[in-house]
Order: C-alpha cells, then structure tokens, then sequence
C-alpha cells in the first residue's frame, strides 16, 4: 500500500462564529474541504470572541509561517479587518502571507469591492485555489488609521466619521436586535436626528501638497475601496491597489433632501449632485469634537485620527 502523500502547505481559516446568524462555521468547514483537494490540508480556527481568535491565529501564523499557503478569513468586514491587521504585522516582520475571503457577514464590502462570490463558500473557496495558481500577484493597498492614544488600525474598505458612523454608534447599543433589521432602524432614527458635523481637515493631495481645511457636512468617508454598509456606493470609482484614498463628503442637507440622496448610494447615481464632493488623497487627518470614527463596520474611536495607506500591503487571493 503506497504511503499517503504529506501535504503541500496548510490553509488556516480563521472564522467569526457569530457571523452569518450562526452559519460561519459551517461554511469555514465547507470551505475548508475543497481547499484541501489541491493536495494542501486546511485547518479551521475560532473562539469565543475576536481577541481570543486574533492571539490564536498569530500563534498559529508564526508558527508555522513557511507552510502557510494562506489565511483564509470567513465573517465579514470585521474579521476581514482583523486579519489584515496581522498580516501587516507579520509582514513588518519579513512573513508574507496571502489572504483570502470566504464572505459570511452583514456587509461583506470587501468582497463586494473584489467581486468575491457572495453566500457560496465552495465559490469563494475555489477562485481561492485558482488565485494561487495565476502568475499575477494580486496586492491590496491597507488603509492605516492612527489615534492620539497611539493606537494604529488597519481597515480594508473605508473609514466614516459622519452619519454612518452614527448609525454604527446607535445600532451597536440595541444588543437584543441582530442582523440589518438594527441597522435599518438606526438608519430612520439618526434621519429624524440627522445633524450637521463641523470638521476640521488636515489634507495631502496626490501632489503631495498640503493643506487645511474646515468644512460642514453630514457624510464624511476616508475610502480604501468603492462601498460601505453592505452594498452603499459611495465611491463608485475606487481602487484598492492605486496608493491613494478617496476623500467622500457630502455638504450639509435638510432630511427631505438626505432621503433624496440615501437611495442613489446604492447604484452610485450621487455622484453627479453639487453637494457631494469625492477627492483623492494620500493621506488626511479628520478632527470632529464629539465623533467616533467607525472602519470597516467596527468601532475604532473618537476623533481626531489620522488616515494614510500602506501600498500593496497584503497579496490577496480574490
């Protein structure tokens, strides 16, 4: 009897149980099982919160570094967020390890951005193997936000300090509702609040020239890709492998004139109005007095933070 043949390399999935209502982990395993049929074993990793599966995962990464064939995250923007913060960091340290999406969350704007098969893990899992095996090496500009406290995130589709990052604040405070049901309710509840924000912006324009500016608006995106909360447009045009940020502002608006330009986010029809402005830039850093910036549908903190990108960060196999 021929003795089976070891595997080529490993994929380690990391996986967010609570995404998909429940479904991650089901999809990870599925997923897991066609990645193995490429003569590579696959291994699927999750805990009880996401601190706990970030310090298992690197654990597991530096381990076993150069046998490593990717890190395949299942959930959503979140777990995307957080894998990319450490593939980051290994690859500070001289580990370049690929990342791969299997979507599985509320938003999944990433995915949309890279037009990654949306609720198929077999789908998104095979374009995975295939990704491997094309000579074109597939990198992914990082979005870097950086706090006063010192603290440095990495984000993947867009930072907001404006109505969305609201709509985040309120939702993620109704514990008992799950799911975009919440989302949608913070939406028609922060409309009837809706409110004009006082920014003060420190800009480097794609000249690399800088300067000051001070602005009202009630919407304000630093985007790395072309969508936010699950499928709004905002920057129809973006890319995310083009070093630059795409600077998103919408000037102030009364609700019925907000209620005219909320739709025409989801098929990208807004970018024609006088009151939305989209800039590209290296970098900008946002200040705010009372607003929390959100990233990737997570909380990161209050203003002000600076927000620049780190080029080609991380291969990607999507």
């Amino acid at each position: 009897m021929a003795e089976p043949v070891p595997p080529r390399g490993t994929f380690v999935l990391a996986v967010n149980p609570r995404a998909g209502r429940g479904r991650a982990l089901e999809d990870a395993h599925r997923a897991a099982e066609l990645l193995r049929t490429g003569g590579d074993d696959a291994v699927v990793l999750s805990a009880g919160d996401l601190d706990a599966l970030v310090v298992l995962v690197r654990d597991r990464l530096r381990a076993q570094a150069l046998s490593t064939r990717a890190l395949v995250v299942v959930g959503g923007d979140g777990m995307v967020q957080a894998g990319l913060g450490l593939l980051v960091e290994l690859a500070a340290q001289g580990v370049d390890i690929p990342l791969g999406v299997v979507p599985c969350g509320t938003g999944n704007d990433l995915a949309r951005h890279l037009r990654v098969p949306l609720r198929d893990p077999l789908a998104a899992a095979g374009r995975i193997l295939r990704r491997l095996d094309e000579p074109v090496d597939r990198r992914l500009d990082v979005g870097r936000a950086r706090f006063a406290d010192g603290r440095a995130i990495c984000f993947a589709t867009a930072l907001c300090a404006g109505f969305d990052a609201v709509v985040n604040e309120r939702a993620n405070r109704w514990l008992r509702l799950t799911g975009s049901t919440k989302y949608l309710l913070a939406v028609l509840v922060e409309i009837v609040r809706l409110r004009t924000v006082r920014y003060r912006l420190e800009l480097e324009d794609t000249g690399g020239r800088s300067r000051t500016e001070h602005f009202e608006g009630v919407l304000l995106n630093v985007a790395n890709t072309s969508s936010v909360g699950g499928g709004l447009r905002i920057v129809p045009g973006a890319r995310a492998d083009d070093g630059l940020l795409e600077l998103f502002t919408v000037a102030p608006l009364g609700r019925a004139r907000f209620l005219f330009l909320f739709p025409r986010l989801f098929s990208g029809r807004h970018v024609a109005l006088e009151s939305v402005r989209i800039e590209q830039v290296r970098s900008v850093s946002v200040d705010a007095p009372g607003t929390t910036a959100y990233a990737d549908g997570e909380r990161l903190g209050p203003l002000p933070v600076r927000v620049d990108l780190l080029p080609a960060a991380v291969r990607v196999l999507a």
